[in-house]
């Protein structure tokens, strides 16, 4: 009995203490750069069909009581001049009447030459008109196969702050990646508007809202705008369960850091996300809103988080263009430890001021504005004792 309590205890102390020691010695931080620009402002129009009215009320529901949504004009609306964009709503989408009577999409993984899927990475900067031109997406950065139907609608989430320079590397690399597996997907780029630090977690809450007003999207991919897969058998799409889709990274020597590690590129149904209530608010600055998410996937949403082969889930990390480190939130172990109730924080607490959404030809870009709470707001909502 006394052996195995002692093997209970070292288990629960390294579920813990590891996170903490990774936090400590290993990761890089993340960016936290503020963005002085202000935006003009777009409505969004109402849904047709039946499923996407059902989809954006659930959504509605879910964030009216909490959600903030005050536009704020200005004349200076446009961060990437070099960009294609329109200030109203110019978003294709799939004939019906034609896309239903389609096959189904099947990107076949059994080519047992591993080089035919390997993914070029390109390093070299191009200006947007540049990489608009190779990949021929709609506005909004929209596409979906002509010849077959998708499986699923994707949304590709990704957090971004000042870091213009990645965001070109990515999209000139995700483009062609997403549309070689022959997916119907969409990239919302979800700007932090504001001084405060930055808080990747509450940007990917705000991607989905607004994304779920513009299309009936069913797949959600969570994704850092420094990371680039490396396999196309690495398939970006939604499961029964929510998928860790960057496990082996080149920074961390191709291996998974830690057995909880849920960070770089995530993938989420809309049923399980709206079941976790969405990502935390409260992580300012960096660490412990990966860790978080796992914990809810597995205290609250009862699952456990799948992951591809070391081999197949590789990507590289891009760590240069003058890169400045976010400070590591301070209440991020207190907060992690505590055990609060997932009900008090995600979606359903998610505040933000909506400046504008621009439809660029690449990507759709989200402007925000995330207000801050006081230590100890956060504290006595999340019915955590603070020291």
């Amino acid at each position: 009995m006394r052996k195995n309590r002692c093997i209970i205890h070292l288990s629960i102390c390294s579920i813990v203490l590891v996170p903490v020691f990774y936090y400590s010695v290993f990761l890089q931080i993340e960016a936290n750069q503020t963005v002085k620009r202000s935006f003009l402002p777009l409505l969004l129009y109402k849904q047709g069909s039946v499923i996407e009215k059902n989809v954006t009320q659930d959504t509605n529901n879910l964030t009216s009581l909490n959600n903030t949504s005050i536009r704020k004009e200005s004349r200076e609306f446009n961060p990437f001049p070099d960009g294609s964009f329109s200030i109203s709503i110019n978003f294709t989408k799939p004939d019906p009447t034609i896309y239903n009577s389609l096959p189904i999409c099947n990107f076949s993984t059994s080519n047992k030459n591993v080089s035919f899927y390997k993914v070029p990475i390109i390093y070299r900067l191009y200006p947007f008109s540049t990489i608009e031109n190779q990949h021929g997406v709609d506005f909004g950065g929209h596409w979906f196969p002509k010849t077959c139907q998708a499986e699923q609608r994707l949304a590709i989430i990704v957090p971004y702050r000042n870091r213009e320079l990645h965001l070109k590397l990515f999209l000139n690399v995700m483009h062609p990646f997403l549309k070689q597996q022959q997916l119907d997907y969409t990239i919302f780029v979800i700007n932090q508007h504001d001084h405060e630090e930055f808080n990747r977690a509450a940007l990917f809450n705000v991607g989905y809202i607004e994304a779920m007003k513009l299309y009936s999207f069913d797949c959600f991919i969570f994704h850092d705008v420094d990371l680039f897969p490396e396999d196309l058998r690495n398939l970006y799409k939604c499961g029964d369960r929510p998928r860790h889709l960057a496990v082996a990274i080149d920074k961390n020597k191709y291996h998974l850091p830690y057995s909880t590690y849920f960070g770089g590129a995530t993938a989420f149904s809309v049923s399980d996300l709206l079941g976790a209530n969405g990502h935390p608010t409260v992580y300012w600055g960096w660490g412990g809103e990966d860790d978080d998410m796992f914990y809810r996937v597995v205290r609250k949403l009862k699952k456990s988080v799948i992951r591809y082969p070391d081999e197949i889930a590789r990507y590289k990390m891009v760590r240069t263009f003058n890169h400045t480190a976010a400070k590591l939130y301070p209440d991020r172990i207190k907060i992690l430890t505590s055990n609060y109730n997932y009900n008090l924080d995600g979606l359903n607490t998610q505040n933000y001021t909506l400046h504008n959404i621009l439809f660029y030809k690449l990507f759709i870009l989200i402007n925000v504005t995330l207000p801050k709470e006081s230590r100890k707001q956060v504290y006595t909502r999340l019915n955590i004792k603070m020291r």
